[in-house]
């Protein structure tokens, strides 16, 4: 990929959107798209569409198709690319900077990449076994081969996500019903628990695979709300235990002068660090003074029996 430094408005060209290209990201959301539109609106477009040689947009999509709805002027920047596959990249890595693309969300981009993938590997065997036999071999010699194309590793690598999540997708996308698919799409299952259960159909009858499939998704999504329910509890726990021990730890200060003078003392402090344990002092009173002032607006509340920190 190089920038060939070649600039178009949109008043001199117009550009080509080419459906592979435009689809090949995930669409963005409601909210985006309107802060992108009303950046358009206030600013215009201050960032150039990027085309390739046939004047086909890469990246850009959604900022051209705005500008032309409300007839906002724009600029193109002619990038060269060896072939779509590099462009496609290119375009997928520029946005993977802009937005938080999900390991689903980029398996099922590289899927889309996989003909392209197939076709350069294919491409690149033929230019092996032609220079093979460029200097003239003997015919008698066997056929020399090249290894073969590791569809997996290429799509993996193409977007940046590991060889065995690539396989887990691409064998999600071969055999799971659409209820597992949308669960995915909605964030609602992992692309390991997409696959286990894509794994526990394999012996359903493919008539009642779909409905099958979607009463693991429901007891999946209850099993994701009680751990979650179990982790809030966890963490309101912990708060409740924190302010117990600040409190019991604190009432055993008894901060007469002679006390403090035994802590200081004790404690081998200095000058600075006295300064220091002052300020502390300080602060904590306002935090003490702070939940004071809380409780008193929680008054009057029912006393629980069993209550109280422990």
């Amino acid at each position: 990929m190089r920038n060939t430094g070649v600039e178009y408005s949109s008043a001199d060209r117009t550009p080509v959107v080419l459906p592979e290209m435009a689809q090949l990201l995930p669409p963005l959301t409601e909210e985006q798209l309107a802060a992108l539109e009303a950046d358009l609106l206030a600013n215009g477009c201050y960032s150039p569409i990027i085309v390739n040689e046939d004047m086909t947009i890469i990246d850009g999509h959604n900022r051209q198709e705005l500008c032309t709805k409300h007839g906002i002027p724009y600029k193109m920047a002619v990038f060269s690319f060896v072939d779509m596959l590099e462009a496609k990249q290119w375009a997928l890595d520029t946005q993977k900077g802009r937005r938080n693309l999900d390991k689903w969300e980029l398996g099922k981009i590289a899927l889309k990449l996989r003909e392209d993938v197939e076709a350069r590997a294919r491409e690149r065997q033929q230019e092996y076994h032609g220079n093979q036999y460029e200097s003239g071999l003997p015919a008698t010699l066997p056929e020399v081969h090249s290894a073969p194309v590791d569809t997996r590793k290429e799509l993996a690598e193409a977007v940046g996500i590991g060889e065995r999540t690539m396989g887990k997708v691409m064998q999600i996308d071969e055999h799971a019903p659409p209820a597992i698919r949308e669960a995915l799409d909605n964030g609602e299952l992992s692309i390991n628990q997409g696959y286990n259960l894509t794994r526990q159909l394999q012996d359903v009858p493919e008539e009642e695979r779909g409905e099958v499939a979607a009463q693991l998704v429901e007891l999946e999504k209850a099993k994701k709300e009680i751990r979650q329910l179990d982790a809030e509890a966890d963490r309101r726990g912990k708060i409740a235990g924190l302010f117990c021990k600040a409190f019991e730890r604190a009432v055993l200060l008894t901060p007469t002068e002679a006390n403090v003078r035994l802590w200081v003392e004790g404690a081998r402090m200095r000058t600075d660090e006295i300064e220091d344990s002052m300020k502390d002092a300080r602060n904590l009173s306002e935090v003490f003074s702070a939940i004071a002032d809380i409780l008193e607006r929680m008054l009057p509340i029912e006393a629980d029996a069993e209550g109280g920190c422990t």
